[in-house]
């Protein structure tokens, strides 16, 4: 008895999702498309800078670079707490062979900075510190998740404009949206190995100006597709 009820209620259910969906089907809509996009700039610059024992008669330890790098970047307005960080802290130091029996030391650091401009000045300083061993590990804009948002706000709305454009000339109406599928893909916080541009600069260092980087924008593109029922 109790399985004849259950299938009974089964059977019910099923038929009320399926007049449900044919009703919806029945009724008069229209489906758009719309898609918006935007290039945006790195706000977020993470520059990897590997500090190597010189390997010279008057050796300059990993310490005492470490040191003047320090210095100069505090001179410079960088937050060493917030913005300078080890990126091997397991054995804080990294090690490596120049010769059969020597092993020299080297460490590696991760320096978050704002802009190109603040990364020319950064790159300027360590190369006067003779500390060449760096490379752009990544880039992020720090806004992204507002950024989509606002996109998928403005996807829906010209949706409905395509809508109205649509309708308008057949004298319909459009009425609630009665479905909405966000088709955006996935952009990622960090942009891997970015493109940039350094210009020139002064061969001579003590005329040289901070290199001016332009990065390559970052596109964000959201679509959305939305169902609008339609009226006379």
């Amino acid at each position: 008895m109790r399985k004849a009820i259950l299938f009974i209620a089964a059977v019910l259910f099923t038929t009320a999702i399926f007049a449900q969906s044919k009703n919806f089907l029945d009724s008069p809509y229209l489906e758009t498309q719309a898609r918006v996009d935007t290039m945006v700039t790195p706000d977020k610059i993470y520059l990897n800078i590997i500090i190597q024992e010189k390997d010279t008669k008057g050796r300059v330890s990993v310490e005492e670079q470490e040191n003047q790098m320090a210095k100069r970047f505090k001179a410079m307005g960088i937050d060493l707490d917030e913005q300078l960080v080890i990126k091997d802290m397991g054995s804080n130091f990294k090690k490596y062979f120049l010769r059969q029996k020597e092993v020299l030391k080297s460490k590696q650091y991760s320096l978050l900075v704002y802009s190109g401009k603040e990364l020319g000045d950064v790159m300027m300083a360590l190369e006067q510190l003779d500390i060449a061993n760096t490379n752009i590990e990544k880039t992020e804009y720090s806004k992204m998740d507002e950024l989509e948002l606002e996109l998928k706000t403005r996807a829906v709305k010209k949706a409905m404009q395509k809508a109205n454009a649509l309708t308008k000339p057949l004298g319909q109406k459009v009425g609630m949206a009665i479905h909405i599928a966000d088709n955006s893909q996935y952009y990622p916080r960090y942009n891997q190995a970015p493109m940039m541009e350094m210009k020139a600069v002064s061969a001579d260092m003590g005329n040289a100006q901070p290199l001016n980087i332009d990065f390559e924008k970052i596109k964000v593109e959201t679509t959305v597709n939305v169902k609008f029922a339609l009226s006379n």
